[in-house]
């Protein structure tokens, strides 16, 4: 004899007991709503592929908004040259990426953008090309686990050393430039990508207080060979 399909209430009702037995095999309170997961939540993941939640729209540019409040935020509490630098960045989140741009009224590619945040915001000016701010004389190395906000991050993303820079801001993001067709936006370096094609860091070895004076543009070292990568635009 065929199964006839259950009612509509029927259907809701063992969709309801189903999430309830769920929940108490997992030793998690019942409630009448339920909030979207995390992600990486076991118990979320299982109730989104049953569509027993909604999973909300990602909002990477309110979240980029968000942080750039909380920088501006901790500048004004600290007014070291860093502080200043990295809140400078944020200010240019949302503008387009543009091979060879940098300045604003044309966008950015990844060593525009750097050169003009640190010119603008601490008056170092940085070499153009992104390995030559690699090799600055002005830029002193540091050790990944050494890093901190305003430190320049590197990345070998077109099978050369040192072929993107962003700008570190703290708890293992950076913000950069990243390709045609993008914005300025925050990233994670923590990501599978990232990790794997880190380069390398520099510091600018300026006075821990106040921006200094515009300076001459710095110049640069030979450049040190490195291994190679997958490719990527600057």
């Amino acid at each position: 004899m065929p199964c006839r399909p259950l009612p509509r209430s029927r259907r809701a009702l063992r969709h309801g007991v189903l999430l309830a037995g769920v929940l108490a095999a997992l030793a998690l309170p019942v409630t009448p709503a339920l909030a979207a997961p995390e992600a990486g939540d076991r118990i979320g993941g299982f109730l989104l592929e049953r569509g027993l939640v909604e999973t909300p729209a990602p909002t990477p540019a309110a979240e980029d908004r968000g942080l750039a409040s909380r920088l501006r935020a901790q500048a004004g509490a600290a007014s070291d040259w860093a502080s200043e630098l990295v809140v400078s960045a944020m200010n240019f989140l949302g503008v387009r990426y543009h091979r060879g741009g940098d300045s604003v009224a044309e966008g950015f590619d990844c060593s525009g953008f750097t050169r003009h945040v640190f010119e603008n915001s601490i008056g170092l000016v940085l070499p153009r090309r992104s390995q030559e701010q690699a090799r600055a004389a002005a830029l002193k190395p540091v050790e990944r686990g050494e890093l901190r906000p305003g430190d320049l991050v590197f990345f070998n993303t077109l099978r050369a050393a040192f072929s993107h820079v962003g700008i570190y801001i703290g708890d293992g993001r950076f913000i950069h430039a990243p390709r045609s067709g993008a914005e300025v936006r925050v990233e994670d370096m923590r990501l599978a990508y990232w990790s794997r094609r880190y380069d390398g860091a520099r510091r600018a070895a300026l006075p821990a207080q106040a921006s200094p004076a515009p300076q001459a543009p710095v110049a640069a070292s030979p450049l040190p060979p490195a291994a190679t990568g997958p490719a990527a635009e600057p």
